[in-house]
């Protein structure tokens, strides 16, 4: 089976056909786990399933499947890696791809290419506020669930919980030494609030047109960036209105863009690689 790596932000994900990996195996969640191990595999946050027939409206259509081999409606770092593998690779030659995710049809136009690396601007879809489309479990429904306090390890943070399709939790800090926020990510990430578990961000505000983040993904751990998670974080800083509605977010391996437009609509600009390619012989 002929599989290809990509990388968003050093969010790294491995793209594959659907029918190629119908030939190797049905169970694809084992065979996430096992394509998406640093040791003896590929190594990869996720798979990207490239699905043979797409839904309507739709010119191709994907199942993400994280490295736990926890199968996830969407990554936005996943997603323009595939749009990437699209245009590079299987040679797409329209101005924009709708790619179909587990959250949606997602539109994506690159802005700019060299020979192994494009940037898009992506249509992430409308955020999503309400406690119940989170979801995240509290004593009353919340339209909006900011500075929410919520016990952890024996102490009590505030978080901002939003969807993009997938949860997130938002904790802002002073600086990212103020508390270990590996251990925080881990225990949130399954804390019993989140029904569905939840990824995390912890978020250093630098100005009202910049954040800095670290990311804590549910099914994989710490990843050097996210897509959705940039996402989510930037909402977070405007719902609690600590930035402008378009900022620019700092995470460990590099920069997004994220605009909350006024028609309601969440917009990304990042950019996507090709790292290399290979034959699964296992």
């Amino acid at each position: 089976m002929r599989f290809h790596k990509f990388q968003a932000l050093g969010n790294d994900f491995l793209i594959a056909r659907e029918a190629e990996l119908r030939a190797v195996t049905e169970d694809f969640e084992s065979f996430a786990r096992q394509i998406c191990d640093r040791h003896f595999g590929a190594g990869a946050d996720g798979l990207e399933l490239l699905l043979d027939s797409p839904r309507a409206g739709a010119d191709f259509e994907v199942r993400l499947f994280n490295a736990d081999g926890g199968e996830t409606p969407i990554s936005g770092n996943g997603t323009r890696c595939v749009g990437a593998y699209l245009y590079l690779v299987e040679n797409w030659g329209k101005p924009e791809v709708r790619i179909a995710t587990g959250a949606g049809i997602k539109t994506l136009k690159p802005v700019e290419r060299s020979d192994n690396r494009l940037v898009f601007e992506t249509e992430m879809g409308t955020p999503r506020f309400h406690s119940s489309e989170v979801p995240i479990s509290l004593p009353m429904p919340m339209e909006r669930v900011i500075r929410q306090p919520l016990k952890v390890l024996g102490q009590t943070v505030e978080i901002t919980a939003t969807s993009m399709g997938n949860p997130h939790c938002s904790i802002f800090v002073a600086d990212f030494d103020q508390l270990d926020w590996r251990r925080f990510g881990e225990a949130l990430e399954v804390h019993e609030a989140f029904p569905d578990r939840t990824n995390v961000e912890f978020i250093r505000v630098l100005n009202r047109q910049e954040i800095e983040v670290r990311f804590w993904e549910r099914g994989c751990g710490e990843t050097l960036a996210s897509g959705t998670g940039s996402c989510g974080a930037a909402l977070a800083s405007m719902l609690n209105e600590k930035t402008e509605r378009k900022v620019k977010v700092v995470t460990a391996a590099g920069e997004l863009i994220v605009e909350w437009r006024a028609d309601n609509s969440v917009i990304q600009t990042g950019e996507a690689c090709a790292v290399f390619s290979g034959k699964w012989l296992a």
